[in-house]
């Protein structure tokens, strides 16, 4: 009975996370439109402290009202790193980045990252990177590299700006790969309002400036970085916090990739920048990738497993039925039928 019923709450919980990334992306990707607005009248370190102080004012009230009290002791080493390295440091270096190059070469470099997520997910969180992810990234990668080269200025780039793109980068990666184990004991809303509220300690030094650059911005600008803390910040890394507890650090990674394409998108509607034929193939090719990262084995799926589970594992049932009618009820065959649902619900 319970290889009949389990398969169905874990696909349920399948589409809520897809769901959950989807709201992630597209925030993300709105995230470029209003740095590059704010950013104007901001420095890096301003706009990040007004962006993670009015996204820990958010989470905080959210927290209050739900109760959800301070997350378990095993979850702060996770919490605590992700929160320096992604909400705090990520956030300047990736501010000060995009003033130094033009926005192609930002999102190329940036998009470094998923590909170092899914090696250091690997490597220490034992992810399994399956060749429809390898694949599903190289298509991503180059669609990046594309819309990278398709949207890059003469004379737009320096080299100061892209190491700097490359350090937020391994921040990013570094943070999403910490933040997953915190996952395991703490919820969605704990993990990211106590590492935005980390992050928001890291950038106090930039208070002062803040304040200056507060009293001459316009008023636009400052709405700017209120938004990216409310939603880009708030809503996106908790939705992402979400879908990350009920999927590998490595898939996550992969769904960033359709950034790219969305920030072509709506850079076109809200700004007017048509995008070029080369342009809209990087995109094309982003979606593709992503597409085929997150896709399922045919054979795992004909097994009625429901999940992504290792190869391997979900066609191990079959053999076991005729046991199960030779030996009757007996406690082997009864542990050895469980197995195949622990490893499919980890996807």
């Amino acid at each position: 009975m319970m290889n009949v019923f389990r398969p169905r709450p874990t696909r349920r919980a399948e589409l809520l996370a897809a769901g959950a990334a989807t709201v992630t992306v597209v925030l993300w990707a709105s995230a470029f439109v209003s740095i590059r607005s704010a950013g104007a009248a901001y420095s890096p370190g301003a706009l990040a402290l007004g962006r993670l102080a009015s996204g820990v004012l958010v989470l905080g009230t959210i927290c209050l009202w739900r109760r959800e009290g301070i997350p378990p002791r095993s979850a702060w080493r996770g919490i605590m790193v992700s929160g320096v390295l992604w909400f705090g440091f990520y956030m300047v270096v990736l501010n000060w980045g995009e003033q130094q190059v033009d926005a192609g070469t930002a999102a190329l470099v940036v998009n470094v990252g998923p590909i170092l997520i899914a090696l250091l997910g690997a490597r220490l969180l034992g992810d399994s990177v399956p060749p429809r992810l390898l694949a599903g990234m190289a298509v991503s990668f180059a669609g990046a590299v594309t819309v990278g080269l398709s949207m890059s200025g003469e004379g737009g780039s320096s080299v100061l700006g892209v190491v700097l793109c490359l350090l937020a980068a391994m921040a990013y990666a570094a943070g999403v790969v910490a933040q997953k184990p915190a996952l395991g004991t703490g919820s969605p809303l704990q993990v990211t309002t106590y590492g935005c509220l980390i992050g928001a300690v890291v950038c106090l030094p930039f208070a002062g400036q803040l304040v200056r650059e507060a009293a001459d911005a316009p008023v636009s600008a400052t709405l700017n970085m209120v938004y990216l803390g409310v939603f880009p910040t708030a809503l996106a890394f908790t939705t992402w916090a979400y879908a990350l507890t009920r999927t590998t650090a490595s898939r996550m990674g992969a769904t960033t990739y359709a950034v790219p394409a969305l920030v072509v998108l709506m850079s076109w509607l809200a700004l007017g920048e048509v995008p070029g034929p080369l342009t809209l193939l990087g995109g094309a090719l982003c979606l593709a990738g992503v597409a085929v990262s997150r896709s399922r084995a045919g054979a795992g799926l004909r097994a009625g497993s429901g999940t992504a589970g290792p190869a391997g594992t979900v066609p191990a049932p079959a053999p076991e039925e005729p046991r199960e009618k030779t030996h009757g009820v007996r406690e082997a065959p009864a542990v050895r039928e469980v197995r195949p649902d622990r490893a499919s619900g980890s996807a």
